[in-house]
């Protein structure tokens, strides 16, 4: 089960649509405004880890039309998303909105969000420490999962927060905005390479 916590620390504290969403969220909105989302990606997540270990993620993904529009579907949103951040000019995260991103994005972000699946993936089919007992190692993986996922999340939010309320010049906050993009596009590439 240590194997098991390590993984999950290392696939979740490296930079996904998730985190990099939340922490633009902080920057541009405050760590208070940030949590509806981060609540929306909990939920998320929770049901696509159901997904993948029902099996029904692999059931739908096996369709090769179907594969390849949801393939297209999240590297445009994804895509999409990296250009707002790098595109915010001169303030950290998103361009200028009237609103933060709230809880219904966060659960949607979930389900097209490739970096997801292919943790839930791998957490869920290695790591075996209960063969007898399969149904409790699910749930056991899935409290562990989630007291790494919920202090992660929150450190990238308070960092977004922390980013947003510092004082920092415009070419700097450029500089963080192409950094986050940029890390954000490494993800597309990623989902991209391993689909080809």
């Amino acid at each position: 089960m240590f194997e098991f916590a390590v993984a999950v620390f290392f696939l979740l504290i490296t930079p996904g649509p998730g985190v990099l969403t939340t922490a633009g969220i902080g920057s541009a909105f405050g760590f208070r405004a940030g949590l509806a989302f981060v609540a929306g990606l909990m939920l998320g997540g929770f049901i696509n880890m159901m997904l993948v270990v029902s099996g029904v993620a692999a059931l739908v993904l096996a369709i090769p039309v179907l594969r390849t529009f949801l393939l297209f579907a999240s590297v445009g949103y994804l895509g999409f998303l990296a250009w707002r951040i790098a595109s915010a000019g001169s303030k950290v995260g998103f361009s200028p909105a009237v609103s933060p991103l709230g809880f219904a994005n966060g659960l949607t972000l979930q389900f097209i969000n490739p970096k997801a699946y292919v943790v839930g993936t791998a957490l869920f089919s290695g790591f075996a420490f209960m063969p007898d007992a399969p149904v409790w190692e699910v749930v056991i993986k899935i409290v562990v999962f989630n007291m790494i996922w919920v202090p992660v999340h929150m450190i990238w939010l308070g960092a977004g927060a922390k980013l947003g309320s510092l004082d920092l010049s415009e070419s700097s906050h450029q500089r963080i905005n192409f950094a986050m993009a940029a890390s954000l596009m490494v993800v597309v590439v990623i989902a991209l390479a391993s689909a080809l």
